[in-house]
């Protein structure tokens, strides 16, 4: 079977799960607890490492670092480090990273429309 989007065109045998399939390749870089968390934060600008972390309170500091990191790997996420003291450093999203912005929102408004039962079986029993 072929599958057709706007820009591509794939077939079954392109997406068997391994380093060439797509949604294998997209879900190693967006893989992470947090990662679409951030990237949804910085679709509104660039921000400081606080920011982010207060925009994202569950988060530690040292978990919001370390994604931070992937996603600058991976070429989403853009770091800027300004000479002062105390050092200055911003996070803005890339081209890449922009291209997400679609795909982020399509995610959020599908998550506002699950059904709560969905949320119940994360929740551990007795709370």
């Amino acid at each position: 079977m072929r599958y057709t989007t706007e820009n591509h065109t794939m077939s079954d045998a392109a997406c068997t799960p391994g380093p060439f399939c797509p949604i294998t390749r997209a879900m190693q870089a967006l893989g992470g607890k947090w990662k679409l968390h951030i990237v949804f934060h910085l679709m509104k600008g660039t921000m400081r490492f606080g920011a982010l972390q207060r925009a994202v309170p569950n988060v530690t500091q040292q978990m919001l670092t370390s994604q931070l990191r992937e996603l600058e790997q991976d070429g989403i996420v853009l770091r800027k480090v300004y000479a002062q003291v105390p050092p200055k450093v911003e996070y803005s999203l890339t081209p890449l990273g922009e291209k997400l912005r679609a795909l982020t929102e399509a995610l959020a408004d599908w998550g506002q429309n699950l059904p709560d039962v969905s949320l119940e079986a994360e929740r551990p029993s007795g709370t």
